[in-house]
Order: C-alpha cells, then sequence, then structure tokens
C-alpha cells in the first residue's frame, strides 16, 4: 500500500515544525509510490523557484529509490550516472529528497524539500521522514 493523505500530512506537519526550529521557510512535496503527488506545503514567503525543486526531488527520490543527495554523488563528471538528471523529465540531483519506507521496509512514497541550503533541506526532508515511521 501507498503513503496515505493522513501520513503525508504528518511528513508535511513535522517538515514545517523542523522549517521553524531552524528558521527557514520551505516548500514542502510528498508523492506516492506511483511518484503522483499527495501532499504539499508552501510556507509563507518560500521561493517561488523551489517549488518544482521540491516536487521534483521528492519525485526522484521515488524513481530511483534512494536519497537524491546519493544520486547526485554517482552523477558527478566521470561518475557511472553522469547526466542522469537530464532523464525523466528533469531530476534534482542535490540532498532533500528522501524515500519513504512502511514498516516492512517497502517504499510507500518520497518526501522533497526546497527552500535554504541542501543541508536545511535535507534535515527538514529527515524531520518529515521521521514523523512517518
Amino acid at each position: 500500500m501507498g503513503i496515505t493523505l493522513e501520513q503525508a500530512e504528518a511528513a508535511i506537519a513535522a517538515a514545517k515544525k523542523k522549517s521553524e526550529e531552524v528558521q527557514v521557510k520551505m516548500n514542502i512535496a510528498v508523492v506516492d509510490a506511483g511518484a503522483n503527488l499527495v501532499a504539499f506545503a508552501r510556507m509563507d514567503n518560500a521561493w517561488l523557484g523551489s517549488v518544482d525543486i521540491a516536487i521534483r526531488k521528492a519525485r526522484t527520490a521515488r524513481f530511483f529509490d534512494m536519497p537524491t543527495g546519493d544520486l547526485g554523488q554517482a552523477s558527478q563528471p566521470g561518475g557511472s550516472l553522469y547526466n542522469i538528471e537530464h532523464s525523466n523529465g528533469g531530476l534534482i540531483t542535490f540532498p532533500g529528497g528522501i524515500p519513504i519506507k512502511n514498516t516492512n521496509g517497502e517504499i510507500i512514497g518520497a518526501i522533497g524539500v526546497s527552500g535554504s541550503t541542501v543541508e536545511n533541506d535535507h534535515t527538514v526532508a529527515q524531520a518529515g521522514l521521521e514523523a512517518v515511521k
């Protein structure tokens, strides 16, 4: 079974809380196992350009079932996945997207966060992930 709306909303609430703790404005997207958008939040005054990035981070994490930062490491010049970000209509290969698993370890969706440094994006996404566990 894929992520439920209730789980997606819990992930967004936790991510928003973490965003406020680190004092950043974020765009937060949660997709289901099919990489379809389930829930989205744009905090007041979050960057407009990060709306698309958050959604693409979530979709990228689900497409490849790995954190986007890990995919980014493999896609550097000379890497085995160099230029992969040009596939699938455009991927995001820097931190801030993380797959979400159920208690059986099956991927049920993913979260993507954008609006600050990649370190903050990842931290906020991780908080959203933890809310679903």
